[in-house]
C-alpha cells in the first residue's frame, strides 16, 4: 500500500527544516576568493634609454610581466625585419625571468591596401608569435579621411591574428578610439571577435575631458586588458604617478571586477626620473600604489 501523502502542514515543515539546513550549510562554505589581478609594466617610462636597462628596469621595479608598446629609433619590436634582432630580443627577455605579453602593430595609413600592406601586418603578428606576445594594439588615426581604412586593416589584422593566437586591440587615443561611442563604433565595423579594447582612462582625460568611469562602462564585457594610467587634466601630463592626477582608479576597479574582467593590468604612466634608475624607482612605487589599490577592491 502506498505511504499516506504528507498534509499541507507536514509539507511546510519538511520544506522549512530542508531551507534552515541548507542555510547552516552555506553559512559554513568559504568566502569566495578575490580576484587575482594580473600586473606588469609597459616600456615606454624607459624609452630614453637602451631596452636593456628598460628590462633591467622593470625586473628590479618587482614586475615579471612586460609590454613593448612603444618602438624606438633603436628598438623596433614586432615592426623589425630582421631575425636576428628577434631572436636576441626574445633572449634577452627570457635570462631576466620576464614574460612579454604585448607588443604594438603599425599600420600603412596613407599607402594603398594592397599586398604589400596585408603582408606587412601578417609580418608583424608572425613576429608577435616568435616573441610570445599574446596581443598587439593599435591605438588607430586621427583624420576621417583614413577612418575606413584603419577598420579595414584591423579586421584584417583581427582575423590573421586569430589564426595565429594573437589578439588584436585597440584604446581610447583620441580620434578614430576617442572614447566609448567611437570605441564601440570601432567594434562594430571591425566586427571581429579576435578584436578588443585595452582601456586606458588616463587618456580619456587626455583626449576628452570625460570621466574614465562613465565612459568605461558601455564597454564592460568588451574590455581585454588595461592600462593604468594617470593625467592631471585635458591635453595635460601623463607620465605621472598613479594617484596624483585626477584618475579614481579603485571606483574602475571595483566595476571590472563586477563585469568579470580577467585581463592583465599594465603600468604605463609613471614619473620619468633624470636616469633609468630612477625611472625604475618610480616604477616601482607606482606599483606599490597599485597593489594597495588592489588590495582594497
Amino acid at each position: 500500500m502506498n505511504p499516506s501523502p504528507l498534509s499541507r502542514r507536514g509539507f511546510v515543515r519538511e520544506v522549512a527544516a530542508a531551507a534552515g539546513v541548507a542555510l547552516v550549510a552555506g553559512s559554513r562554505l568559504p568566502a569566495a576568493p578575490a580576484p587575482r589581478w594580473t600586473i606588469g609594466c609597459l616600456n615606454r617610462p624607459w624609452t630614453k634609454w637602451s631596452c636593456d636597462e628598460m628590462l633591467d628596469g622593470v625586473k628590479a621595479a618587482g614586475f615579471g610581466i612586460v609590454g613593448l608598446q612603444t618602438p624606438t629609433k633603436d628598438d623596433p619590436f614586432v615592426a623589425s625585419t630582421s631575425s636576428d634582432y628577434l631572436a636576441a630580443l626574445k633572449l634577452k627577455i627570457a635570462v631576466r625571468g620576464l614574460r612579454a605579453i604585448q607588443g604594438r602593430i603599425r599600420t600603412r595609413d596613407d599607402g594603398p591596401w594592397d599586398d604589400a600592406a596585408k603582408a606587412d601586418l601578417r609580418r608583424q603578428i608572425d613576429n608577435a608569435v616568435l616573441l610570445g606576445l599574446g596581443a598587439l594594439i593599435n591605438t588607430g588615426v586621427g583624420k576621417p579621411a583614413q577612418h575606413d581604412g584603419w577598420y579595414r586593416a584591423m579586421a584584417y589584422a583581427a582575423g590573421y591574428g586569430s589564426e595565429r593566437g594573437v589578439k588584436i586591440v585597440t584604446k581610447p587615443h583620441g580620434g578614430v578610439t576617442a572614447a566609448a561611442k567611437e570605441l564601440l563604433r570601432c567594434m562594430e565595423r571591425v566586427n571581429h571577435p579576435n578584436f578588443g579594447i585595452w582601456y586606458d582612462p588616463g587618456n580619456i582625460v587626455y583626449y576628452t575631458g570625460r570621466d574614465p568611469l562613465a565612459e568605461m562602462e558601455p564597454l564592460l564585457g568588451r574590455i581585454t586588458a588595461f592600462t593604468a594610467k594617470d593625467c592631471t587634466a585635458r591635453n595635460g601630463e601623463v607620465m605621472i604617478q598613479l594617484g596624483t592626477g585626477t584618475v579614481e582608479f579603485a571606483p574602475l576597479f571595483r566595476r571590472l571586477r563586477e563585469s568579470g574582467f580577467q585581463g592583465p593590468v599594465m603600468i604605463e604612466g609613471c614619473g620619468i626620473g633624470d636616469s633609468a634608475a630612477a625611472t625604475t624607482a618610480n616604477a616601482r612605487a607606482t606599483r606599490e600604489f597599485l597593489e594597495r589599490v588592489l588590495s582594497g577592491i
